[in-house]
């Protein structure tokens, strides 16, 4: 079992799922709106995936103050959960993030 990270209406994050249940993955999603993460999980996004896991072209990140974008990333991501680049995807320990080809062969296979 994988779990998905992202926001129902993503339609990056539709496709990565639909994606993966048509492999025959099983798939748990997390609405980092109506759930958000705390601040563990996304220390542990950040220290693994670094500073990309801020979506820095979102409508969210232009509308922060400088002093708000030169904060601390997970404090950023603890107040505003959909400046998260998404989806993050874990599965056995692993973290992936958005769904490139890369991304694609680590769940899917090449």
């Amino acid at each position: 079992m994988l779990t998905l990270y992202g926001l129902p209406n993503c339609d990056t994050c539709r496709t990565a799922r639909k994606a993966l249940e048509a492999a025959g993955k099983t798939v748990e999603f997390r609405d980092v709106r109506a759930d958000p993460l705390d601040a563990e999980t996304l220390t542990r996004f950040h220290v693994s995936l670094g500073n990309i896991v801020i979506n820095r072209r979102s409508t969210t990140w232009r509308g922060l103050s400088d002093d708000d974008r030169a904060g601390d990333p997970v404090a950023l991501l603890l107040a505003h959960p959909t400046l998260m680049k998404r989806p993050v995807i874990e599965a056995g320990g692993t973290l992936t993030l958005g769904w490139d080809t890369a991304t694609q062969a680590v769940h899917l296979g090449p």
